[in-house]
């Protein structure tokens, strides 16, 4: 147990630490919640220095219960540390409010409860911003570093190239994880360089940075990029959540003098055709019916599809009023997800192209009785543990679905918001479709009860459900 709360403690330093520039940033515009963010930033770093210190000490390997309870639990104190100063803070949200809020921006969701972003203080912007570059940062580490060690829905399919040491390639998990969290940061800066230059302000640049590469979706509007109603915005933001949704291991291998890494993986190239073929099939409906003209068709669709696809969750503008076409492919899109060991969510491109290979394969085996048939991805063989474990997730994913409807229905909610919230939360989007939680609305309307339920789905389908439902289990707790 010490070594969890070694490193629960840790993030928590790091998370009290990151409350201090909020606190600064208030401190200039001369705004009263400087001193909130400060004193929580002090009692969150204080706790967490207390946990750290107080376990230090040879732990030896990391079993893999303890990778479970390690990767849940930190995933549950970040947002609840990470919600005091939106409760202290001049918002006054109750601790509800605010912990679906933090849990949002840590889980790289988007959903919000605040409205009135426009008129807010710049800490309180800011903070929501880094709540979620801080979750995307993590994901990225956890889904290259131990999702494949705890053989989560798949994921062990990227063990090997996550620790590729046959060919020296950065072979020490310490050095991997300094190594990708120096290239995101790298990008989060290049973004916001491209968007203050497409016209944001520094301000305005550096938040949406931050949610962009973390595909987050936090913005400092209520009207979110539609705000800024600016082509070339739409154009770079767009850009950027793609980079986001890239597997990063791959970025670094580009950087090692491999540069057709990226085109080369099986994964980067399914997801770019799902990108073209779902932005071509609405930009052509779209024009061709007479909505928009061809360049405005082309940009809306764009932007949105791809926000939507990588869970990212901003809107450029209203795209439920579209048609019901529009409505029925968005709600289908936002379960896809990126690809592996990047910040996107989701059921991700590879689950269903191994899911489309072992069904190729055992229609092959239908015709072909006595010949033998492999699944190969990525030019390398796919065991049947693996191929089980995505058919797995996949069904457990579509039950949670249901279930989780279900239970936002008996908490008073239609049946068309209460699907669409137990996607968008499931799959880490942001914002679902119809009036109450569509693009122009928010979750602030909910009870209490639908959002700890939203709560804890967001926490799922972060942490590709089995690293948290494994704790139900009583074997999991069996010595």
């Amino acid at each position: 147990m010490s070594v969890i709360l070694l490193i629960i403690g840790l993030f928590l330093v790091i998370l009290g630490l990151g409350m201090m520039v909020p606190a600064i940033i208030d401190a200039v515009a001369h705004n009263d919640d400087w001193e909130i963010f400060a004193i929580c930033g002090a009692f969150v770093t204080f706790i967490g220095g207390l946990l750290f210190l107080s376990n230090r000490g040879d732990h030896g390997e990391i079993s893999i219960r303890q990778g479970f309870l390690i990767t849940v639990l930190t995933w549950v104190a970040i947002p609840l540390f990470g919600a005091l100063p939106f409760v202290y803070s001049d918002l006054d949200l109750s601790y509800t409010n605010a912990f679906f809020e933090a849990m949002s921006g840590v889980t790289t969701t988007g959903s919000t409860v605040i409205s009135g972003l426009d008129g807010l203080p710049p800490g309180i912007l800011l903070w929501r911003s880094l709540l979620q570059w801080f979750g995307g940062v993590g994901i990225i580490v956890m889904g290259v570093a131990i999702m494949p060690m705890l053989k989560v829905g798949g994921m062990q399919l990227f063990k090997v190239e996550a620790f590729d040491v046959s060919e020296n390639f950065i072979p020490r998990s310490a050095k991997l994880a300094a190594s990708l969290s120096f290239l995101y940061t790298g990008l989060t800066l290049v973004c916001a360089l491209a968007l203050w230059l497409a016209g944001m302000t520094p301000f305005e640049a550096a938040c949406h940075a931050f949610t962009t590469l973390s595909t987050g979706g936090f913005s400092t509007s209520d009207a979110s990029v539609g705000h800024f109603d600016s082509a070339m915005i739409d154009y770079v933001i767009s850009f950027f959540m793609i980079m986001g949704s890239l597997p990063f291991i791959l970025y670094l291998k580009v950087l090692k003098g491999r540069p057709l890494s990226l085109l080369a993986d099986t994964q980067v190239r399914g997801f770019f055709w799902t990108l073209g073929g779902v932005i071509a099939f609405l930009t052509l409906w779209l024009w061709g019916g007479g909505r928009f003209g061809f360049a405005d068709a082309l940009r809306y669709t764009t932007f949105n599809v791809i926000s939507v696809i990588t869970g990212t969750g901003y809107a450029s503008t209203d795209y439920t009023v579209w048609g019901m076409l529009s409505v029925v492919v968005f709600f289908f899109i936002m379960f896809i997800g990126g690809c592996a060991g990047s910040t996107s969510c989701g059921i991700k491109i590879f689950r269903f192209q191994i899911m489309f290979l072992a069904l190729r394969s055992e229609i092959r085996r239908l015709f072909w009785p006595h010949a033998i048939t492999v699944v190969k991805y990525n030019n390398r063989s796919v065991n049947n543990n693996a191929v089980g474990s995505v058919f797995a997730f996949v069904f457990l994913y579509l039950i949670c679905v249901m279930l989780l409807t279900g239970a936002l229905t008996f908490t008073g909610l239609d049946f068309t918001t209460a699907l669409s919230g137990a996607g968008t939360a499931l799959s880490n989007v942001g914002p679902g479709v119809g009036r109450i939680i569509g693009p122009a609305g928010n979750f602030s309307d909910l009870t209490d009860t639908a959002k700890w339920l939203l709560s804890f789905a967001m926490l799922l389908g972060r942490l590709e459900l089995f690293a948290v439902l494994v704790l139900f289990s009583p074997k999991f707790w069996q010595t």
